[in-house]
This record gives C-alpha cells, sequence and structure tokens, in this order.
C-alpha cells in the first residue's frame, strides 16, 4: 500500500455524559480502551482508539461527556478537551440515546453547528427499540436537529449496524499516511491505562458515596525479572472519605486492588504487585494546578 493509497484522520465521538462513547470505541477495537461503568463522567481524558479498516486508519478519539454545567475546574478542563477534539475532527461521530433526548443533547448539537466539521449521527442502544418501525421517528428527529452525512441506528452493546458506519468513515477521511504503527491499538501508554482501571474499579465499587471526588495517580512503576512493582496514589478531597475508601480493618480497599490487578495482568502480560495508598488533596478538582499535575490536558 502507498501513501497515496492510504487514508488515515480522526473521528471525534462525541455525546452527552454517559451516552455510550465509551462502550462504542471499545466494541469498534474489540477491545477495551476506554474504562466504562454505569457512572456519567467515567471519561475525564481525550483517549485515541486506532483502527485500521482496510486501506485506512482510523483515529477515533473518545471524548469526555460535554456537560451543561461545568462549575469545578474539571469540569471546564473536560469540556474544552471535547470541543478541542470536535474542532480537529476530520469527521465528528454525535451519538445520542434511542428514546432518550436531553438538554445536555442540545448543547452538544449546538457545540457541533458551531464547530463546521462534516458529522455522522449515531441513534444507540437500538436494542430497546420494539422493531424497525419505531426506529423512523427517531431518525428524523435527529435529522431536523442537525443536517448530518449520515446517520446510523446502533447498538454499541452488542454490534448492530457498527460496520456499516466503520466502512462510511474509512471511505470519507483525507488520503493521507498512517500516523501510527499498523499495530498501535491507542495513543495511550499502559501507566495511564493502570490508573484507569484502579479508577474504574473505584467507581464501580463506590457507586454512589465517592466516584467523582477520586483521582488516580501513579507514583513508581518498577519492571523486574519476576514482576512488575506499581503504587498508585487514589487522591480524595476531604479527610473525612478515607475510612469510606478503606473500609474496615483494610478491606474495601484491598478488595478495590484484587479487582484491579486481575485487570492489570491481562494488560501487561505478567505477573503484578500493586499497592494502593489513600491520600487527600483538598479540593484537588477545582485547582488547575493540580490537575495538570494529575496529568489532565489543558
Amino acid at each position: 500500500m502507498t501513501e497515496r493509497d492510504s487514508r488515515c484522520g480522526f473521528a471525534a465521538i462525541v455525546g452527552r455524559p454517559n451516552v455510550g462513547k465509551s462502550t462504542l470505541l471499545n466494541r469498534i477495537l474489540g477491545k477495551k480502551i476506554s474504562i466504562v461503568t454505569p457512572k456519567p463522567q467515567t471519561t475525564r481524558h481525550r483517549i485515541i482508539g486506532v483502527k485500521a479498516h482496510k486501506d485506512t486508519q482510523i483515529l477515533f478519539v473518545d471524548t469526555p461527556g460535554l456537560q451543561v454545567k461545568g462549575r469545578r475546574a474539571i469540569d471546564r478542563v473536560m469540556n474544552r478537551n471535547s470541543r478541542q477534539s470536535m474542532n480537529d475532527a476530520d469527521i465528528v461521530v454525535f451519538i445520542c440515546e434511542f428514546g432518550s433526548w436531553k438538554e445536555a443533547d442540545d448543547n452538544v448539537i449546538r457545540t457541533l453547528k458551531t464547530s463546521g466539521r462534516p458529522a455522522v449521527g449515531v441513534i444507540n442502544k437500538i436494542d430497546k427499540a420494539a422493531g424497525r418501525v419505531a426506529l423512523l421517528p427517531e431518525l428524523q428527529k435527529l435529522s431536523d436537529r442537525h443536517d448530518f452525512d449520515a446517520i446510523f441506528p446502533m447498538s454499541a452493546l452488542n454490534g448492530d449496524n457498527l460496520a456499516a458506519m466503520v466502512d462510511y468513515l474509512g471511505e470519507h477521511l483525507p488520503e493521507s499516511p498512517w500516523l501510527y504503527p499498523e499495530d498501535a491499538d491507542t495513543d495511550k501508554d499502559d501507566r495511564f491505562r493502570v490508573a484507569e482501571i484502579i479508577r474504574e474499579k473505584l467507581m464501580m465499587e463506590l457507586q454512589q458515596e465517592l466516584p467523582y471526588g477520586l483521582a488516580v495517580e501513579i507514583e513508581t512503576w518498577e519492571p523486574g525479572e519476576e514482576q512488575l512493582s506499581i503504587a498508585a496514589t487514589i487522591w480524595l478531597d476531604r479527610e473525612s472519605q478515607k475510612p469510606i475508601l478503606i473500609g474496615k480493618n483494610g478491606e474495601r480497599l484491598k478488595k478495590i486492588g484484587t479487582s484491579a490487578r486481575k485487570d492489570i495482568i491481562k494488560l501487561v502480560k505478567g505477573r503484578v504487585h500493586l499497592q494502593l495508598w489513600a491520600k487527600t488533596r483538598k479540593n484537588w478538582s477545582d485547582d488547575a494546578r493540580l490537575l495538570k499535575s494529575l496529568g489532565y490536558e489543558a
């Protein structure tokens, strides 16, 4: 394949929080690149998933969900990242949920119109639809809201109609040499992915208690002949949150560590020793300097 024959470009996946963006990316790639929980704002960073499709390398950008009200510094950073990803994309993939349209969806559409980028629409979770007839009104409503180049009803969970969208994107990205090696699947290194695995387990375990007051920082990463040793700090907003996280006799934190370690072993394909520490940085999520030190993009 010559450079002139090849295509490559960015497809930014955008939508309101918790609409299925990360699930869609993982389904496209056939592996877990972005963490997924039932909680909004699970995705906090821009994550590129690299998909080789025929003569095209599609760079899917999983973005934080655009929020109507960004009160904290971290909310504003995530919103800026989502908007910038949209503005920089060759094609925008707007995703909404079948049978559920909210103010936050309108907010994303307004931002999409401002960007002026070509866009395709995805109506996700069509497995909830009672047959094809039920889809027709939803397709018309989405078409009325924006001048999409194409609209795909889809189920990110089971992959319905996924191939058609990937084919379309592959045909409409610009001629360009590939930007990543042929075997690449993401732009993120293992340290980042390990921190995200730990955060996913924290969010799943803590549920309603602390999911948004948490950040994870990898402190040490020491490969050895027999195992990889990792020490990670879990940053909390308030000292009073520590007992909730740690649990009686440390059992809760130990459970989280055990669950995370299983996924980390699969990622690095080797033995892992994992240590987790709970520390406090007051209002870390509203401090731009601390956010930068924790790896949040400006």
